[in-house]
């Protein structure tokens, strides 16, 4: 094997690097969300617990309780579509570095199974499009779960106005 040869196939093992790079950063990502998620369950679960120990304390007893339980809720989910992000990101990334080692086992075997490849790549791709739409429909998950305790605050500011003026 001459030098050329050598760098061509160095060359086609890097070229899912970029895939790799890109699934590595997905993963970190999710991951940092999968963490934030996770605390914010326990915060909530935290709260929930103080609330139900201590009624007394809370002027709006059921209201608290109900909208703990509802963020405890949007958080939990969030968390399950997070684990099951990270654990297909994984996935994808294992298979663009099979990629990438298909590659090289395949330039220095002089074996022509492209179709290996192909369907390697046709697998990655898919892995990461529905690893993508999980982490689409746990975004819309957080953006409903602010905006329910934005209106919710919204209504308690509300509610004790009115109930100050009357």
């Amino acid at each position: 094997m001459n030098l050329n040869e050598a760098l061509t196939i160095l060359s086609a093992m890097i070229t899912p690097a970029v895939l790799i790079v890109a699934s590595g950063s997905l993963i970190l990502t999710t991951s940092q969300r999968l963490s934030r998620s996770v605390e914010r369950v326990r915060t909530l679960s935290d709260q929930l617990r103080k609330l139900i120990m201590h009624p007394e304390e809370s002027n709006w007893f059921e209201d608290e309780h109900n909208i703990l339980v509802e963020l405890i809720h949007y958080a939990s989910r969030r968390s399950r579509l997070l684990q099951q992000s990270l654990t297909i990101l994984y996935i994808t990334l294992g298979t663009f570095v099979a990629i990438s080692i298909t590659i090289g086992i395949l330039e220095f075997s002089g074996m022509q199974h492209t179709w290996v490849l192909t369907l390697l790549t046709v697998l990655g791709a898919g892995f990461l499009f529905y690893a993508s739409i999980l982490l689409i429909v746990e975004s819309q998950i957080a953006f409903r779960a602010v905006n329910y305790e934005m209106n919710t605050v919204l209504n308690r500011v509300k509610r004790y106005k009115k109930s100050k003026a009357d």
